[in-house]
């Protein structure tokens, strides 16, 4: 009866209930925060216009978390739920430019709870979830500045593009796709052209310190990301196999989806007009960047990782709705929901259950109790406070979120403590047979990390 009577209120129920669920079940089962969380506060810690693996925004938004809620777990699990949920939001508003009858855009939404990006992942902030809000808006506003060519539009386009893009490099393959639609349909689009250019011009202003960061630091982010995929060698076989790999990966990760599909459609005719404007731009959305992601790993034989697909399907709901629309019987949904139900109550029940079940994995790793004997260590020892700590962002970046002075994270010296001076406060964590050999301070262990302490006395 509430889907029938009133959708607006059931759209926002589920983004309440989804945003409530995924902030909750985490904060119940997990003893620590997630890797790529505590990668972010470490960065967070001493910010800066970019790190050694990424550009900065995530950083940044850990850090405003941290200066407004401190050591809450939880609040961390919210952060990534609030992106998930805006940009939830604006694929729904997208889909009502797009649909006439509402309940079209609530399946588009709805159905997005068949893939994992969207609910099992999410519990852990990192640069994939970043994007997604920045995905859906940039979206959205290019579509509105297209139909309606209105200013703030425009600028609200570029300002998001550059955020997707300071979360991550890869968001540029969804500009490539628009910019691709844009240059096409410029005969449409004339009107469109200053407008389009000023948003450019907004998005590099925004990304321009990034851009001194990176060339001052030699494009460590750019030559990081090359590494992760697989680039550094040359293999043939790659080209081949790779982009197979990728394929079949997404194919099994958009089977629930499909099911949905196929629950809601019937007689399915593949049949798409061309010539419609809104079928056109769906397909320039969505499929567009993950042909271009399929056409990199195939000429560059790069290891496409499966997490790095997280935004690209967030419109696919839309677009699966818009070209299927005239197969659905909005009186048959009954079944349609009962499989979203279970699947919406599925994934945090796999999560809850697999995150208490298997005491193995980093989220219970037992960051706080180490923070608190360390920190009983350094006070058995030196008067001042841990201003500083030198690790990895795994080892170090766990002591600089649970340390109570929340010290600084750097992420290595090149094994030279000499120049650390005695009033700074330093914790220096890396490989105990080097440390003890060099520490001048205070040395102990945190298997199966070593730590040198450097205070004052």
């Amino acid at each position: 009866m509430i889907l029938k009577k009133n959708i607006e209120k059931t759209i926002y129920l589920f983004l309440f209930f989804h945003l409530f669920i995924w902030t909750l079940v985490p904060s119940i089962s997990n003893v620590n925060l997630p890797l790529d969380v505590i990668e972010a506060l470490a960065w967070g810690s001493n910010l800066d216009w970019g790190f050694n693996k990424h550009p900065p925004f995530s950083a940044f938004a850990v850090e405003f978390f941290y200066l407004v809620f401190g050591k809450n777990d939880w609040s961390y699990y919210l952060l990534s739920q609030i992106f998930v949920v805006v940009a939830f939001f604006f694929v729904w508003k997208f889909s009502n430019d797009i649909f006439k009858e509402k309940t079209y855009s609530l399946l588009s939404v709805l159905i997005l709870s068949g893939i994992y990006f969207y609910n099992f992942t999410t519990p852990e902030f990192n640069v994939n979830v970043s994007q997604l809000p920045f995905w859906a808006l940039t979206v959205y506003f290019f579509w509105k500045g297209l139909n309606f060519n209105k200013k703030i539009d425009w600028v609200l386009f570029g300002i998001f593009s550059a955020l997707g893009f300071l979360s991550k490099y890869l968001f540029i393959y969804l500009l490539l796709a628009i910019l691709f639609f844009f240059v096409l349909n410029l005969k449409n689009y004339q009107k469109s052209i200053n407008n389009y250019f000023i948003s450019i011009l907004i998005s590099l202003i925004l990304l321009t310190p990034h851009f001194i960061w990176l060339f001052n630091n030699n494009f460590v982010t750019v030559f990081y990301g090359l590494e992760r995929s697989g680039l550094s060698d040359f293999v043939l076989i790659n080209h081949i196999k790779n982009p197979l790999i990728f394929l079949f990966k997404q194919i099994i990760i958009l089977m629930p989806f499909f099911i949905m599909i196929s629950v809601i459609a019937k007689n399915i005719r593949f049949k798409i007009n061309l010539k419609d404007n809104k079928t056109l731009f769906l397909i320039f959305v969505n499929l567009i960047p993950i042909l271009l992601m399929f056409i990199t790993s195939f000429l560059t034989g790069a290891k496409i990782r499966t997490m790095w697909m997280t935004p690209f399907y967030l419109f696919l709901g839309t677009f699966f709705i818009l070209i299927f629309k005239r197969y659905i019987e909005l009186k048959k949904l009954k079944k349609f929901y009962y499989i979203f139900l279970f699947f919406f109550i599925l994934s945090p029940v796999a999560y809850l259950g697999i995150s208490l079940a298997d005491e193995t994995k980093r989220t219970d790793f037992p960051g706080k109790e180490i923070a608190r004997l360390v920190q009983n260590k350094w006070n058995d020892n030196f008067t001042n406070e841990i201003k500083i700590v030198i690790g990895d962002e795994w080892a170090a970046g766990n002591l600089s979120y649970h340390l109570y002075s929340r010290p600084i994270w750097i992420n290595d010296l090149k094994g030279n403590v000499s120049n650390i001076k005695d009033s700074q406060g330093v914790i220096y964590t890396g490989n105990p047979k080097i440390l003890k050999k060099i520490c001048p301070g205070v040395f102990g262990t945190i298997k199966p990390y070593g730590y040198c302490m450097i205070g004052k006395r």
